[in-house]
């Protein structure tokens, strides 16, 4: 898998469960130490490790990779994950807000992803 692959293989994994503001950044061409970043939010710090542990089961099923080097689990108010080509921001929302990632990455394009479907009930 490419990094936008695997990008999207995240951002997949990180809406089944029920993550926010699901963005997918092209950012190898601005910072050159990483391909893609994917940014995401939780409700909550539980929320946010159940994100993370979903991303890293996903990637090592679909891509056989595990991350280089998590940060922040401790209060999950950001964690990232670093796989190399592709490195995974997970927020609390409010965390997030305040960082503002996105501004800081404005010139960065943005990779299109569809969202797996849900089943209605």
């Amino acid at each position: 898998m490419n990094a936008t692959e695997m990008s999207i293989a995240a951002a997949r994994a990180a809406a089944e469960k029920i993550a926010t503001d699901v963005l997918i950044l092209d950012v190898g061409d601005i910072i050159g130490i990483t391909e893609t970043f994917v940014i995401v939010s939780g409700a909550n710090t539980r929320q946010v490790r159940t994100i993370c542990d979903e991303i890293e089961l996903t990637l090592k099923i679909e891509a056989e990779i595990s991350p280089l080097r998590v940060e922040g689990l401790k209060d999950a108010s950001w964690v990232l994950m670093d796989y190399g080509l592709l490195v995974v921001h997970i927020f609390l929302s409010e965390t997030r807000e305040f960082y503002g990632l996105e501004r800081l990455w404005a010139d960065a394009d943005r990779i299109e992803w569809e969202p797996p479907e849900r089943a209605v009930s």
